[in-house]
């Protein structure tokens, strides 16, 4: 992927900050973005050749001045997401919207800054990542699980909008991956889960980035508008 740029929300930890360093280990540009200006940073030193712009999704300006700074992008990695859990009896239509802006709307934003430049060189690769949550669903997260939904929906639209320019829009659905979400879970809950996990272990962010690594090159530029799961077989 020598002379691509490739853009990653999200990259200061856990699966963004994985997917960054596979990608530039293919000879990519990376530019790293998220909130958190220091994690970034550190991010950054450890992944030779990449740079870092601070971003907030829920932020429509936020995101103008991020891509502006980033330049041409090829490749876009939609990965960041925050959760606001709760029972929708009980949900505060703050925690519904805040999710719902930083992660369909954010995205769909931060797509909308590539577009242009993508179709002018007529390559593209757009990767979104879902959940398998946005699939199965999951009590307590309805708000998550609708953004999450979202996501796959705008990729199968936007797959066949942007088909004929040589743009792939694809979506990456992890199951429960080991990272600082999955730590806090008490050992009864993490027992109760590998069981029904026919691969018996939570996934490794290693795992997710393989997949986002496979849908940005050459080889998979025949496969557009697919969701693939990297869930261990959880959800089928």
């Amino acid at each position: 992927m020598t002379n691509r740029t490739a853009f990653v929300t999200g990259a200061s930890r856990g699966i963004g900050r994985a997917c960054a360093r596979s990608l530039a280990e293919t000879g990519a540009r990376v530019v790293l973005a998220a909130r958190d200006a220091a994690k970034l940073e550190e991010a950054s030193r450890e992944i030779p050749g990449s740079t870092w712009v601070p971003l907030d999704l829920a932020s429509p300006e936020s995101i103008k001045e991020a891509f502006a700074k980033a330049g041409k992008v090829d490749i876009l990695v939609n990965n960041a997401a925050v959760t606001k859990d709760g029972l929708a009896l009980r949900m505060k239509r703050d925690d519904w919207d805040t999710v719902l802006a930083t992660n369909l709307t954010g995205a769909f934003l931060a797509i909308q800054q590539v577009l242009h430049g993508m179709m002018k060189e007529r390559w593209g690769r757009i990767i979104n990542i879902s959940s398998l949550v946005g699939e199965a669903g999951n009590p307590g997260q309805t708000n998550y699980a609708a953004s999450k939904a979202g996501l796959i929906g705008l990729t199968k639209s936007l797959a066949q909008e942007m088909g004929s320019r040589n743009i792939t829009v694809n979506a990456v659905a992890p199951g429960f991956i080991d990272t600082g979400m999955t730590a806090s879970l008490s050992k009864e809950l993490k027992d109760n889960l590998l069981g029904q996990i026919p691969l018996r272990r939570f996934g490794r962010v290693e795992d997710v980035a393989a997949a986002v690594r496979f849908l940005a090159s050459e080889e998979a530029g025949y496969i557009t508008g697919h969701v693939l799961k990297v869930n261990g077989g959880l959800y089928m």
